[in-house]
């Protein structure tokens, strides 16, 4: 029903067996992922602003062990060269940010994740839905943002007419939602064509309509 990247915490509230049911801090989100041991909780420095960062096991990039995903939030305790050091290795600090990072344009960076595939509960350079799309972009800016559509059109109450639409308004549907980036053209991760697409308004509004 939704992903965790590297750096969320949650709370743990019932253990049965081979899992948790636990609820996530960045957005109060339920669900249950398997009971494995999960790093203690540490309080992020730094967050990924790339749409995937590369983890070395050392400062030389001579072996890539992992990628991280935009918005993953990371604990740097050390520095070498152009490299930091956290507790899963190594990455470059070009491709990272304070945690207090804002950008004037919260949406600024929505469309490294054009032609990613469309993932339901996905929130990731290997899948991402359609909620998922705005709330990362809002979370990275330390703005809360719920995950679901149907409580994130409950949770942006001022309502924009169709023919005033403008860049940054969220557009929504029944179980469905894009972002404008300009008073045209849209961005939203979209089933049907599996993956997230930048289109023009009217054109998308007509097709889901019929």
């Amino acid at each position: 029903i939704s992903q965790m990247i590297y750096g969320d915490s949650f709370s743990i509230s019932k253990k049965i067996n081979r899992w948790m049911k636990i609820k996530t801090k960045e957005d109060n989100y339920s669900g249950y992922i398997q009971n494995k041991n999960y790093l203690e909780y540490l309080k992020p420095t730094h967050k990924i602003n790339v749409l995937k960062a590369k983890v070395y096991k050392l400062s030389n990039k001579s072996k890539k062990i992992n990628e991280l995903s935009f918005n993953s939030k990371i604990k740097v305790i050390g520095k070498k060269n152009n490299f930091l050091k956290f507790a899963k290795g190594w990455i470059g600090k070009n491709q990272i940010k304070p945690i207090n990072h804002r950008e004037k344009n919260p949406f600024k960076k929505i469309s490294i994740f054009k032609n990613i595939k469309y993932k339901w509960g996905g929130k990731s350079f290997k899948g991402i839905d359609c909620s998922a799309l705005i709330q990362v972009c809002l979370n990275y800016n330390n703005k809360y943002c719920p995950r679901d559509t149907k409580d994130q059109v409950k949770y942006f109450k001022k309502n924009v007419k169709l023919k005033n639409i403008k860049k940054n308004n969220i557009i929504f549907w029944k179980g469905h939602v894009a972002l404008a980036l300009s008073n045209t053209k849209l961005i939203h991760a979209y089933g049907p064509m599996k993956k997230t697409i930048i289109m023009d308004i009217k054109k998308t509004i007509k097709r889901i309509d019929e």
